[in-house]
């Protein structure tokens, strides 16, 4: 696979598909074809020029998706600056830190988050817009950042008296080699670190994306995933913006009821998606319905099974707009059961796998040949392998190296010396096996492992998996207390209301769904005790447990 120089990538598309539309705010229905994209990014350009921005200094962009996050983000790597995007969702304090780690020279802001923020915490920082007007919020002395932000339309006009054609555009040439990102990962191990990601790192992600054809030339795209994360950035931003794609932002919070009829509307061609959505339809729609005594009886009987789960199938095609080839999962392991019925009913998806570290594309596999209970094969341009003596029955640690992977953690040698070897092996810290073509296989965290009295690895995420499948359960975390395995769940508080199950019976409840789970599982894995907890679990901005708060 050939990887093109990222920027050029840019260059060509805004070029080639000017005329097409390139963005719409799904709320306001504002749209921006390529040639307004690239005449917004043009107007950036001037901006960063007057306030002395430099190539290789460092942007910060914090806020909800939205036209002007991806207007800024795409005039920062264009300009030959570095992006950082922050998450919207991390506390003011985090924000401010992470500005300062990456010693960012511009921050982009949400006005409603900028005002938890002191100004004087930002050390680094020349000035601050608002992301949802582009408006000055805050300037350091010296700066003339507002005076600056007044002229530019003058100044634009002076340089393009005629507009921005696309014979105009002009973007810097910087090597693949060069950082253009730093990603802060929301990590549930502690402090977050800044992910180093090269030209090279998202040219290898989005070349992939447009070799295979995942968004195409007028193709739809709804964006409802964060920005912020490699994931959403590199599939519902970067590669259709290489391609000439229309992505419509979501701008809002992905609710089933707004996903829906957002689907309905837009009809995107693929869907990128992280398991909890899919979770949540089976489990509130579709479970309740093939487990009534009738349907179950239905679906025992030879071919009225398959007219069933035609009908289950055309009903998940259409809620997810009907005009798609595939629906990509990632972000985190589908669980089991799900996966097992969706590829009963031949829904279109797969499941990929993937990394901040690696911007963040690691192994995928068209739908059709995917493989249940995988997470696809080894890009071309990554190696895996399992430090494992049996890599295709005994679980290793997943090691990749190739094109995606970063070039480090910034400024921390301590931590990139820790996950990359002197061969370039990156070590995932992801247990898994891996079959003769590359087909990845997860198991779990090594982190997460819990070795048992008898020396069998026992993976929570699996035990979990089940857990969350059991009536009156709505999240799960499986730990290790005084040598015993422990369920901490949060119940489903509206289950337990609508079937009228009280507070004084929630421990036998609990318990009845201890002995059913334990039917499950390997002995090795029982459950001891199952603990209710009032709370939901504290979870980072991409929704995974902070698992550390609850191991001790």
């Amino acid at each position: 696979m050939k990887t093109e120089n990222f920027i050029g990538i840019y260059s060509r598309s805004f070029f080639e598909n000017w005329d097409l539309p390139a963005l719409t705010d799904y709320v306001t229905g504002r749209t921006l074809t390529y040639g307004d994209l690239a005449t917004s990014v043009a107007k950036l350009h001037v901006f960063f020029d007057s306030v002395g921005l430099r190539p290789g200094d460092k942007v910060a962009l914090c806020g909800r998706d939205s036209i002007n996050w991806v207007l800024v983000y795409m005039a920062t790597v264009t300009y030959g600056a570095v992006i950082v995007p922050v998450l919207a969702e991390f506390n003011p304090v985090d924000i401010s830190h992470i500005v300062n780690h990456s010693e960012a020279r511009l921050l982009f802001v949400g006005a409603s988050i900028f005002e938890n923020i002191d100004p004087d915490s930002l050390l680094n920082v020349r000035g601050v817009l608002c992301l949802d007007d582009m408006q000055a919020l805050h300037e350091a002395p010296g700066s003339d950042l507002m005076r600056h932000r007044r002229l530019l339309n003058r100044r634009f006009r002076r340089l393009f008296p005629h507009g921005l054609t696309a014979g105009d555009i002009r973007y810097a040439e910087r090597d693949n080699s060069e950082v253009v990102e730093i990603n802060y990962t929301s990590g549930t191990t502690g402090f977050s670190k800044g992910v180093m990601l090269t030209g090279g790192n998202l040219a290898g992600n989005v070349c992939f994306g447009m070799e295979t054809m995942l968004h195409f030339r007028s193709s739809r795209a709804l964006a409802f995933l964060p920005l912020a994360h490699a994931y959403g950035c590199a599939f519902d931003m970067l590669t259709p913006l290489a391609v000439g794609s229309h992505v419509t932002i979501l701008g809002k919070i992905p609710s089933p009821r707004i996903l829906i009829k957002a689907m309905a509307e837009v009809r995107p061609n693929l869907v990128i998606c992280v398991p909890l959505i899919l979770e949540k339809i089976y489990k509130s729609q579709i479970l309740p319905m093939i487990s009534k005594g009738t349907m179950r009886w239905t679906l025992a009987v030879p071919f009225l099974d398959s007219y069933i789960y035609s009908k289950i199938r055309k009903k998940l095609v259409d809620v997810f707009g009907g005009e798609f080839e595939e629906v990509i999962v990632g972000g985190a392991p589908l669980n089991h059961e799900v996966e097992e019925f969706l590829h009963k009913i031949r829904f279109p998806f797969t499941v990929g796998y993937g990394m901040t570290e690696c911007g963040p594309l690691i192994s995928y596999t068209p739908w059709r040949e995917f493989v249940p209970g995988s997470s696809g094969r080894t890009l071309p341009c990554m190696e895996s392998k399992i430090l494992s003596d049996d890599p295709e029955n005994v679980p290793g640690e997943i090691c990749v190296r190739g094109t995606n992977v970063m070039k480090g953690y910034y400024k921390n040698r301590e931590a990139t010396d820790a996950v990359l070897d002197a061969e370039g092996w990156l070590h995932t810290g992801d247990m898994g096996t891996r079959s003769a073509d590359g087909t990845l296989f997860l198991r779990g965290r090594s982190k997460t492992m819990i070795l048992s009295a008898s020396g069998q690895n026992i993976y929570p995420e699996e035990i979990e998996a089940k857990l969350n499948n059991m009536p009156f359960v709505s999240e799960s975390l499986v730990v290790e207390r005084d040598g015993k395995l422990v369920a901490l769940v949060y119940p489903d508080y509206d289950a337990l209301d609508k079937f009228d199950v009280s507070t004084a019976n929630l421990d036998p409840t609990m318990e009845n769904i201890r002995r059913e789970l334990n039917k499950l599982v390997a002995p090795y894995e029982r459950i001891a005790k199952i603990i209710p907890v009032p709370t939901e679990f504290e979870k980072t901005p991409k929704r995974s447990i902070k698992r550390f708060l609850y191991t001790h």
